[in-house]
């Protein structure tokens, strides 16, 4: 699920609404410059727009390997939250208040929510931004990218995941007598193959026709399951999902789950195009497949793009930041596989090289580099005996956050939730 990924949709989707008026901040399609690295962030890409999302994201995966992460980068995340308990992907000044002109957004304050709450330690902050969410929530059950724009499925999915992390009931999340789960269903597609074969939709179209989305149904299909960003394998039952009418979100995210299946059964990969560019992997979307897939029906249903990540992604995540390093971790915690051995890369040592160091482990937690880690990745190599990357194991694509009235924000591509 990729902040940047999803806004290209959005773009997508203000030239068919007939292009709603966007605040001067996010005026610029196409940030490059960045305003300078604030001392504990992540990454060196421009805050402004996806520096709550790679944050929170970055702590996320290095909480799924039992490390504690550095308290300026706990503390720059939190400096993020407005009075209100929202949170703004960027607040260059967290000490001066939060104003009409701030952008607050549900996917920032939902995934920090994720964050903060598996960190502990934050219940006011937590609790604060729950507040806020609900206050939000539109009456169809679901959310918008931001307060008042029609509900789309990444945000209702992503909010779906704070309150399960929080262990908040999502079906009594209820306004206008409509749950998450009830607006996560509006945007589920029927069975046939030239209506959607099962998949999600991000949104309607200004006709109300919806339309498969690979990132939607990614992550419609975890929240569909009560599940956030961070999960394991879910139990096999040995059937590989079947397609049948949505009627309850179970089905739906059996659904989309085949759908994801069908997908990357031929190359192992999701591919991304873009009007004018040439179609290439979309890794992104990809590790949000594998966990998808893996929460569905355990980790040897994901195997496939599992295999194909392992060995395709590692350049991806080089140049696309911590974000793009996180989402792999949160993949390999997904199926049981190592972040410190994905296709021959250490994906937890790439990841805190950029920002400040870790305080250091979890009480417990195994230590890299002594018996744990080490001898299990030497252990697997004389097991295998030879070179396996030929069972392999997100493109970064990216618009800038664009948003206007009448349309929800992030579409998918978590791909580009990256920020390097």
């Amino acid at each position: 699920m990729n902040v940047r990924r999803r806004s290209a949709a959005v773009l997508a989707a203000m030239a068919v609404l007939g292009g709603a008026a966007a605040p001067a901040v996010a005026a610029d399609p196409s940030p490059s410059a960045s305003p300078g690295t604030p001392p504990g962030l992540y990454g060196k890409a421009d805050p402004r727009y996806d520096g709550v999302w790679r944050q929170s994201l970055t702590l996320l995966a290095q909480d799924t390997v039992r490390m504690v992460p550095s308290e300026r980068a706990v503390a720059w995340l939190t400096g993020q939250q407005c009075a209100d308990g929202s949170f703004a992907a960027f607040r260059a000044d967290p000490d001066a208040a939060c104003g009409t002109g701030t952008m607050v957004d549900s996917n920032s304050t939902a995934v920090a929510v994720q964050a903060l709450a598996a960190l502990g330690g934050h219940d006011k902050a937590v609790g604060d931004a729950l507040t806020w969410l609900t206050s939000v929530q539109n009456k169809d059950g679901g959310w918008g990218y931001t307060p008042g724009s029609p509900s789309d499925a990444n945000s209702t999915a992503v909010v779906i995941g704070a309150l399960a992390a929080t262990g908040a009931d999502p079906a009594a999340t209820v306004k206008g007598g409509r749950s998450p789960y009830d607006a996560l269903l509006t945007f589920a597609l029927p069975c046939a193959k030239d209506k959607g074969d099962g998949a999600f939709a991000y949104q309607p179209d200004k006709d109300g026709r919806l339309t498969a989305n690979e990132d939607a149904t990614a992550a419609a299909v975890l929240a569909a399951l009560g599940k956030g960003l961070v999960t394991g394998p879910g139990k096999a039952d040995g059937t590989a999902p079947a397609c049948a009418d949505p009627a309850t979100r179970e089905q739906a995210a059996a659904n989309g789950a085949a759908h994801l299946a069908r997908a990357v059964a031929e190359d192992g990969h999701l591919t991304s195009s873009l009007p004018g560019a040439e179609d290439q992997p979309d890794v992104g979307n990809t590790a949000d497949t594998v966990v998808a897939l893996a929460a569905r029906s355990g980790a040897a249903s994901a195997a496939g793009p599992l295999a194909w990540l392992e060995k395709n992604a590692g350049a991806w995540a080089e140049q696309s930041g911590p974000a793009a390093y996180a989402q792999l971790i949160l993949a390999a915690h997904a199926t049981g596989t190592d972040p410190r051995d994905f296709g021959g890369t250490d994906l937890v040592s790439a990841l805190n090289a950029l920002g400040p160091a870790p305080e250091g482990f979890k009480a417990g937690a195994e230590t890299p580099g002594e018996d744990g880690a080490k001898d299990k990745k030497d252990e697997k190599k004389k097991d295998d005996g030879k070179d396996d990357s030929g069972f392999g194991l997100w493109w970064f694509v990216g618009v800038c956050l664009v948003f206007g009235v009448g349309i929800g924000f992030l579409l998918s591509g978590r791909n580009r939730k990256s920020g390097s």
